[in-house]
């Protein structure tokens, strides 16, 4: 009788640990993994993007523009560029290209741009408002020429008050060790 309990007691417990190994294993593969979603018109951006997705371990996404962005499209001294006309029309919803993409196992995002005139391209606002964000942490991140990240984030939130926005991070010519610095204090 003794032997019977013992080797139930020993099968129970061996379950109880396969079970917590895999419930820890599905954790570390879809809750902790962090989504690294970018749009990058000349491919700096996608170089942080990178980075972020190399530190993390997390899953790359570039979003693309169905109609892409020219040379001319992108001069911005041009005010009848498209995206200087993007730019200036807060309206303005670029059509992406591809298939909707499933964000519903990820709880950490990060979204990375370039800074087009102190803002987020509006193709930025069409992934968001093209995919259920809602109880995500949404974490910005930019590049640019000479501005800051902080309008871009600002404006963002206001148009999105309900989302879960970080501060973000301009990610221009850094190192992987500052990335992965700024990565450990946002998730933590």
């Amino acid at each position: 009788m003794n032997k019977i309990i013992l080797t139930l007691a020993a099968v129970m417990t061996m379950s109880f640990a396969a079970c917590a190994q895999n419930k820890g294993g599905k954790n570390m593969q879809t809750e902790n993994k962090p989504l690294v979603v970018y749009f990058s018109a000349t491919g700096t951006t996608a170089k942080a993007a990178q980075t972020i997705a190399d530190v993390t371990g997390g899953t790359l996404y570039e979003i693309v523009p169905q109609q892409a962005y020219t040379a001319d499209d992108l001069d911005w001294n041009d005010k009848q560029s498209r995206s200087s006309m993007e730019t200036n029309n807060p309206q303005a919803r670029p059509v992406l290209k591809g298939t909707k993409l499933d964000v519903a196992t990820y709880n950490v995002i990060f979204i990375g741009y370039p800074i087009w005139w102190d803002q987020a391209p509006r193709i930025i606002n069409t992934f968001i408002e093209s995919h259920d964000l809602k109880g995500k942490m949404l974490v910005p991140f930019a590049t640019s020429g000479g501005s800051g990240i902080s309008n871009s984030v600002k404006e963002l939130r206001k148009a999105y008050p309900d989302l879960e926005w970080q501060d973000g991070k301009l990610l221009n010519r850094v190192s992987r060790n500052t990335v992965q610095n700024w990565v450990n204090d946002v998730v933590k």
